[in-house]
């Protein structure tokens, strides 16, 4: 039995450490993809996890396949294509971590996975499937991807959503628009940001939570603030959890992908259907998010900066 498994890219993301005399950068290499750094967060607190999605079959792709290996996620439904390049992320920071990012994906091997590649045995055998938008960036993954939210929930799969909003990969606003709320339509509990909220409704973080739950069939939203926090809202509670103090952020890459894996994992101990929590419980859920995200920033990159379960339990009862 696999507890979450989850489609989309597995990609290099490039971060800008220093500049030579002529401007040219210097970058640190780190694995990422938003899916990847979701599922390496719930390995790493324990669960059995499993990603779905393409690399090349170049240098990236078999150092991927390995990372994820060494990070105790399934490869078996990773597929290497001959035809195409691992997709490469080129991010540059600002002084307190915010990053901004440039793509080397035309096309990257993530989005040329058909339906007919993946191994639907690993939903069959999950409790949740998850999924984000930029496998709906292009064809053929556009397409896996509708197939896949379609065959999960035919299947009954609890589904989780990040819309993961990555401007400069679409060809216009419109169509990101359309496509992230396609899958609103589609998730049973969604994390999203509060930007994104703003640039699908035009509603800061707490109406838009409100809207969410109140016109698509989504059971559990979390509104990401940054270093504000979150709030968090089902049909009996809602709340807002601070941001962790006290963390020197040097890189926020990830940070929201650890969160959503963090509030997954926490979910899937408590137990219970995300519409049946409490105050008391979505607080915890949300606080335990908001510390494992909050750790991650202190260090470089997604999948290498996800903290160890022990840290984050003994940070989450210190600060909250």
């Amino acid at each position: 039995m696999i507890d979450v498994v989850a489609l989309g890219e597995l990609l290099i993301d490039f971060t800008f450490t220093k500049a030579d005399e002529d401007g040219y950068p210097t970058m640190a290499a780190h694995p990422g993809g938003a899916p990847a750094n979701f599922l390496a967060a719930l390995a790493s607190y324990g669960a059995k996890t499993a990603l779905l999605g393409k690399v090349g079959a170049d240098t990236f792709g078999t150092l991927l396949t390995g990372t994820l290996q060494k990070a105790g996620i399934e490869t078996a439904g990773l597929v290497k294509a001959d035809d195409v390049f691992t997709t490469l992320a080129f991010v540059t920071l600002s002084p307190d971590g915010d990053r901004e990012f440039s793509f080397a994906r035309k096309p990257g091997a993530d989005t040329c996975i058909s339906f007919e590649e993946l191994d639907l045995s690993l939903i069959d055998s999950a409790k949740v499937f998850h999924f984000g938008t930029l496998s709906l960036t292009h064809e053929p993954a556009r397409t896996a991807t509708y197939k896949a939210v379609a065959y999960a929930k035919e299947k009954g799969k609890l589904v989780t959503y990040d819309p993961n909003l990555r401007k400069p990969l679409w060809a216009n606003l419109e169509e990101a628009k359309k496509q992230l709320l396609w899958g609103l339509s589609q998730a049973d509990v969604v994390k999203i940001s509060e930007d994104e909220v703003e640039f699908l409704f035009g509603l800061d973080p707490q109406e838009g939570a409100a809207h969410i739950l109140q016109n698509y069939s989504v059971k559990l939203v979390f509104v990401t603030c940054g270093g504000d926090g979150c709030i968090f809202k089902n049909a009996k509670a809602e709340g807002k959890v601070p941001s962790l103090p006290h963390v020197k952020r040097i890189d926020t890459t990830g940070a929201g992908d650890i969160f959503g894996g963090s509030a997954v994992w926490k979910l899937l101990q408590i137990g219970k259907a995300p519409e049946e929590l409490n105050e008391n419980e979505l607080y915890a859920v949300t606080s335990f998010a908001c510390t494992g995200a909050g750790l991650s920033t202190a260090k470089p990159g997604g999948i290498s900066s996800v903290p160890p379960l022990a840290e984050v339990l003994e940070t989450q009862k210190q600060y909250y």
